[in-house]
């Protein structure tokens, strides 16, 4: 066996042991190696097909990796007072929607949260306005049900970072330290929710839109 089998051998060891690892950061540096291993391999067996995927793949998975190293890091070093969505936006898709676009539908399937960043709601059964830096439909996501309680509307244009409920998930498994930040946010929100029923005794409206 050559040392370019060799090579070729080991750079397919790499690949077999990302399947294997249950954790993103392990994961992807494996990844890496497997890219710098690939690329060599192409670029000496003069398979540059292969060569250039790994080179393209690369920086991908460093981007990657970098995100969910702050991502880690930065919850880490947080207390629960200081806990914020804006760590999640790189997992986060960007959206915008107009005035009297609807958010969230009451009766719908709950298939994501929403991070409103600019612009104002209004939840249609209390008529409470929300703004910017408001999480939205966080509860519904993690319920068993998955059931949206309320109705929230576009007051104004409004730009918004939604999280898929599946992408929420996958985060939740992969970094403990995600479903710490979101069984905080949660918690909050159920607090602010007692907090609203108990200002109107008890009403049953007095629920933010899960």
């Amino acid at each position: 066996m050559t040392w370019i089998d060799f090579l070729g051998y080991a750079a397919s060891a790499t690949v077999l042991a990302t399947f294997c690892m249950s954790t993103m950061i392990p994961l992807r540096i494996t990844a890496l190696a497997s890219n710098i291993l690939f690329a060599a391999f192409g670029a000496w067996a003069h398979i540059y097909p292969v060569m250039i995927l790994h080179l393209i793949l690369f920086p991908v998975n460093t981007v990657r990796l970098v995100q969910i190293y702050r991502l880690v890091r930065g919850l880490t070093h947080l207390q629960s007072t200081d806990l914020s969505i804006e760590h999640f936006l790189p997992f986060m898709a960007h959206r915008r929607y107009r005035a009297g676009d609807t958010l969230i539908r009451k009766g719908e399937q709950a298939d994501r949260l929403f991070y409103l960043v600019h612009g104002q709601v209004k939840v249609a059964e209390i008529d409470k306005t929300l703004s910017s830096g408001t999480v939205m439909g966080e509860i519904g996501v993690f319920a068993r049900d998955q059931i949206r309680t309320a109705t929230v509307v576009c007051i104004t244009d409004c730009e918004v970072y939604e999280l898929t409920g599946s992408k929420a998930k996958e985060l939740y498994f992969q970094d403990p330290s995600f479903g710490y930040a979101m069984l905080q946010i949660v918690i909050a929100r159920l607090m602010e929710n007692l907090s609203l029923a108990q200002g109107t005794r008890g009403s049953s409206e007095s629920v933010i839109p899960a």
